[in-house]
């Protein structure tokens, strides 16, 4: 065989040669390369076994395979992600393998290979995109190997003209089905999504419910849509969590230390793996999650992640695909979801909450810290000099290198604190702590305390009731089994379902413990105490102590605008929301000149 490789090497050097002018005597050794992807709706095995035993057919005479190279795996991916995958373990081809693409490669490269050629059944095979084929084409070409197509004249002599434009239409042709096929299928998702139909598994808090498919052929062969519905217990969980999140400002470690105080009243997700990779409790990563989720505000959304293209990499929200209208119940409100969302976004990047930053050379906290907005809606940071405390917005200290970022912003926008405070002061007593105010909270302090008995006593009752229905049912279970041998199928489906109204019963008696009783007389005593407090605190807000101010300003979400177009700052606050059906919150906003 040196003549043969002899007549290869002379193809590399020339490209005008013919196409394995080595070839025209003596056998020849070829390499099968194949490939099928799983995404096909097709079976590897047939596939490969169709592309091998055609390729084979139209070998001339002397000619034989003598390797096997190929790879289940999509055609669409890079050429430097080729022939990893581990999919062709799954199917039992019965023709030996040698490697996939890369191995093939790797040998061709090697002066002593075992094949003198490659064969295909087409260049689709080699790759769905003509760059990747025409890389794979060039790399055996440049190690002497031709490579050659079933459904492509194999020619050993005369002119390649012809063949270049054939292989090169196919290639083409090639290319153009994959995006094709691509952007029908796009389409019939988005469509999909926008009638409504959940794509995936149900997140958190909603179950599917099945529907015959509406094309007669797919209902046939029993395939079905879904919708979302919510899930009892899990469905209040997430409408809990937002409430925590939104009105009482909770951070997600103290919302997970909530969720785990009570499993059976906010049961812990399973992941997709299923129960055997469950935790069995809440994680501050599957609340952050759940918050960031669209689905919950009745829409649905879809394309959220690049699963195939990027890894499960987030895409831009311009990228997401949305249902016109809500098309299942919300558990979650749209404007608190956007709320929400705008906060995050915010305060990306910045830790929580008011406490000194865990660096050795800081030594104060400033009681504003995360609540003061400059025109920009860059979040302004906090500066002590000279006895003073600032805030300062100064975008160029974070766009080093970017000087069109933000162009036109003045350098540095400084405003002083106590001015700030002695404003929030003004704003707190005309708004918020107003004289005729601890009558007001006392009456609607009065107002919650029956309505959370009232709640209670009835959530009593329901528990009661479930626990008596439980006793009833399993009497009967254990009369039912007093006189069924112990290893008899019937007995054992018995212990079963009276094994899980135990696990009912336990879980309601876990629940009346937490219910707890009316306030007590030390809770009475303190929102007496408070009440009274209410003239002092309105007097003397900006001379109280820091970790109260900062309290207060949270509970109020307060948020501080600085505008550059007026010496005006405005004031937002929102008064906390008690969660129960009759209840309302309220917003204030107020402008006052800053001087």
């Amino acid at each position: 065989m040196t003549a043969v490789n002899a007549g290869l090497s002379d193809v590399a050097v020339s490209p005008f040669a013919p196409p394995g002018g080595g070839l025209l005597h003596g056998e020849v050794r070829l390499a099968w390369l194949g490939r099928c992807s799983t995404q096909e709706q097709q079976d590897p095995r047939q596939s490969l076994l169709r592309q091998f035993e055609r390729c084979r057919s139209a070998l001339p005479e002397a000619w034989a395979v003598v390797c096997h190279f190929y790879d289940v795996e999509s055609g669409r991916l890079a050429l430097d992600q080729r022939g990893r995958g581990e999919s062709v373990e799954r199917f039992d081809v019965p023709v030996p393998r040698d490697g996939g693409i890369q191995d093939l490669l790797t040998e061709a490269a090697n002066p002593g290979r075992r094949f003198d050629a490659v064969i295909c059944e087409s260049t689709a095979r080699v790759a769905r995109r003509m760059f990747e084929s025409l890389s794979v084409e060039r790399a055996l070409e440049q190690a002497g190997v031709p490579l050659f197509a079933w459904n492509e004249p194999i020619k050993i002599g005369g002119g390649r003209a012809q063949q270049i434009l054939q292989r090169r239409i196919n290639q083409s042709v090639a290319e153009y089905e994959v995006f094709n096929a691509l952007e029908a299928s796009w389409g019939g998702l988005c469509l999909h999504v926008r009638e409504g139909w959940n794509i995936g598994k149900p997140p958190y808090g909603y179950t599917a419910r099945r529907y015959r498919h509406p094309n007669p052929v797919k209902a046939a062969k029993g395939q079905t849509k879904s919708r979302l519905e919510p899930d009892g217990a899990r469905a209040h969980t997430v409408t809990q969590i937002a409430h925590w999140r939104h009105h009482d400002g909770l951070g997600y470690a103290a919302i997970v230390d909530r969720l785990n105080a009570n499993p059976a009243l906010f049961p812990p997700p399973v992941p997709p793996g299923g129960a055997a990779r469950a935790r069995g409790a809440w994680g501050k990563s599957a609340v952050a999650d759940l918050l960031r989720n669209p689905k919950y505000t009745g829409y649905q959304v879809f394309n959220r992640r690049a699963r195939r293209s990027r890894s499960g990499a987030h895409n831009a929200r311009d990228l997401w695909v949305w249902s016109p209208q809500p098309v299942h119940e919300p558990l979650i409100p749209k404007w608190i979801y956007d709320a929400l969302t705008a906060r995050s976004q915010a305060g990306q990047g910045s830790r929580a909450g008011n406490t000194i930053n865990t660096h050795p050379q800081t030594n104060r906290t400033y009681v504003l810290r995360g609540m003061l907005l400059h025109a920009c809606n860059r979040r302004m940071f906090g500066k002590h000099r000279k006895g003073i405390t600032y805030y300062c917005c100064q975008p160029e200290a974070n766009n080093r290198g970017r000087p069109d970022t933000y162009a036109g912003h003045p350098k540095t926008t400084y405003i002083r604190e106590d001015l700030l405070l002695d404003a929030l002061a003004a704003f707190y007593t005309d708004h918020v702590l107003r004289p005729h105010q601890p009558d007001l909270l006392a009456a609607a302090l009065e107002r919650a305390q029956r309505r959370n008995a009232t709640h209670r006593q009835g959530e009593r009752d329901r528990l009661h009731l479930l626990l008596n229905d439980v006793a009833r049912r399993q009497h009967n279970l254990l009369q039912q089994a007093q006189n069924c041998p112990a290893d008899d199928p019937y007995a054992t489906a018995l212990r079963h379902t009276y094994n899980d109204l135990e696990d009912q019963r336990v879980n309601a008696l876990g629940a009346l413990r937490t219910l707890g009783t009316a306030t007590s007389a030390k809770s009475a005593d303190t929102l007496a105490k408070l009440l009274d407090a209410l003239p002092y605190l309105a007097r003397h807000l900006a001379d109280a102590p820091e970790h109260l101010q900062r309290r207060l300003f949270e509970t109020t979400q307060l948020t501080v605008r600085l505008h550059t177009d007026s010496d005006d700052i405005s004031f937002h606050i929102t008064l906390p929301e008690q969660h129960h059906p009759t209840s309302t919150s309220a917003a204030l906003t107020d402008t006052t000149p800053c001087s």
